[in-house]
């Protein structure tokens, strides 16, 4: 069927990727005016995106361009709409409302009648003869949003935000209640903050807002820095005789990439920019991995590069199929495999097996927590919800130490700790391999069972938690944990997280599981 003039048009106005093929006009590298065509991963995000949406991703990906060329294109196919751009500091609010009047400015309205006109161009509003109205803005306004019905709402660089939390409580609001509105989060990683947590919450389900996360080395990447990638390919040869980087020639971690799809030429222009860059500056600003793009350079407790790389050799959990397949697993564990419960491992034969548990109310705050590990250094496997009573929590404790060659277990005894390790010793079997604290009780030594946990004994646990980790003597499969330690930090002679809202349950029972390694005591026959 051959279309007629209009339908083409009706066609191309209608569809947001032919729209900025045909009708914007964006700066190339080389200063030149040229057709906007979206790549893959911009086009990725336009055909997943929610109503509320996150982007995490390294600088330079194009996705503000993208961003503001939908703002316009849904202006004027909305009359009567309203929309905000939002950026955390003046010049770059400029520079954003800048760039999306000069895509309006080349609109062919000449060329086609189909295109609303300006009626108003100033610094910080554009308004369309139907009726439309694209606002720009910055933090710093104390009513963002309020008394506003917003269509879309683009918030740049929203890591950098003072007050995350609070701007989104007065924006949310103002979105508009229909079908097609929006509010868009884009920014490139700035440390522990309101956009981190909110990410965080979103990679797990527990957020309305849907997270995407886009590597360096995506296809566009290989586009936007062309001349660069060839400069780092001549530097790389004038380094190497002559040759290219090849697929034999590389190390441990850049082989990982390489498998992941960073390609030769990346990973050249990667060797390259690290020449005068520090790594932990890399990893932020244009990372592999979500874990990657949170590097601390702060007050960490454990060395940030390490946890990032960690996590490009953790293990994926078994599928539930396999586990199931085992003849001793518990009846009782099946409900959770997959939802709190990741086993890494099966065990082995004879084997030695020490866990570490930290135990909350189950009150849907903090979580009750198991991490088990082999005494080849492996981590078998991990529990981590908060939603579980200590008197079901002491059952699956006692299940997993169990299933996992009768394991030695390092219970945090003070709190809900005390609770859990009566219940462990009551009834016709005992649970027998439990951690004991030598304390001192009037002159007299005594046994008791359980980790105690004071400022002493904690700096004790962190301090060879991180001399175990970072030296490569246990391998973490649990990316929970790792995400933890990210957010773990020191203060004066204390350990604690950046934020009252992260959790650091999963480093504890780490910690106290590494812990039952250091006293390598079992109370049992292993089977």
């Amino acid at each position: 069927m051959v279309l007629t003039k209009k339908q083409k048009i009706d066609k191309i106005i209608n569809s947001f990727p032919l729209f900025c093929r045909n009708f914007v006009k964006i700066v190339n590298n080389d200063g030149e005016l040229v057709p906007f065509v979206l790549n893959d991963q911009q086009q990725h995000f336009i055909d997943n995106a929610d109503k509320y949406s996150l982007i995490l991703k390294p600088r330079q990906l194009g996705f503000t361009t993208a961003s503001l060329a939908y703002c316009l294109w849904m202006a004027i196919t909305n009359p009567n709409t309203n929309y905000l751009i939002v950026s955390y500091k003046g010049d770059s609010a400029k520079d954003l409302f800048a760039k999306l009047k000069k895509m309006n400015q080349h609109l062919p309205r000449n060329k086609y009648n189909i295109f609303p006109s300006t009626v108003r161009d100033n610094r910080d509003e554009l308004v369309l003869s139907n009726g439309s109205t694209i606002r720009s803005t910055t933090t710093g306004n104390k009513d963002l949003g309020r008394g506003m019905n917003l269509m879309y709402v683009l918030l740049s660089e929203a890591a950098f935000y003072d007050d995350l939390n609070g701007i989104l409580l007065s924006l949310e609001p103002a979105l508009q209640k229909t079908e097609r509105s929006k509010i868009v989060l884009e920014s490139t990683a700035n440390g522990f903050n309101d956009f981190q947590l909110l990410y965080d919450r979103a990679t797990k389900g527990i957020s309305k807002y849907k997270a995407f996360f886009f590597p360096f080395y995506s296809s566009a990447y290989e586009k936007q820095f062309a001349y660069d990638i060839k400069e780092a390919v001549k530097w790389y040869k004038s380094s190497n005789k002559g040759q290219r980087l090849s697929a034999k020639d590389l190390g441990k971690e850049q082989k990982q990439l390489y498998e992941s799809g960073c390609s030769l030429n990346m990973l050249m222009w990667r060797e390259y920019i690290l020449q005068d860059k520090d790594k932990n500056q890399f990893y932020q600003e244009y990372p592999a991995t979500d874990i990657q793009a949170f590097i601390n350079t702060g007050r960490s407790v454990f060395e940030q590069t390490k946890i990032a790389d960690a996590i490009n050799y953790v293990l994926p959990p078994l599928p539930k199929e396999e586990i199931l397949k085992h003849d001793n697993f518990p009846d009782v564990l099946k409900q959770y495999i997959g939802k709190g419960l990741e086993i890494y491992n099966l065990p082995k034969p004879k084997q030695r097996m020490f866990a570490g548990v930290d135990v909350a109310s189950g009150s849907v705050n903090d979580y009750s927590t198991m991490s088990v590990f082999g005494a080849d250094g492996q981590q078998y496997a991990s529990f981590y919800r908060n939603d579980i009573p200590v008197y079901k929590f002491a059952e699956i404790v006692r299940e997993i130490g169990l299933f996992f060659n009768y394991s030695f277990i390092v219970v945090e005894r003070n709190g809900f700790g005390t609770s859990v390790l009566e219940r462990l010793r009551e009834g016709e079997q005992p649970y027998l391999n439990l951690f004991k604290m030598r304390y001192f009780d009037k002159g007299k030594s005594r046994l008791q069972l359980g980790w105690n946990s004071n400022s002493v004994t904690k700096n004790k646990a962190v301090t060879d938690a991180k001399e175990m980790f970072e030296c490569q003597l246990v391998q973490i499969n649990c990316k929970e944990t790792l995400k933890q330690m990210q957010t773990f930090i020191e203060k004066g002679n204390k350990t604690e997280n950046k934020s009252r809202s992260d959790h650091d349950d999963l480093v504890d029972s780490f910690m106290y599981a590494l812990q039952g390694i250091k006293a390598n005591k079992y109370y049992v026959e292993v089977a």
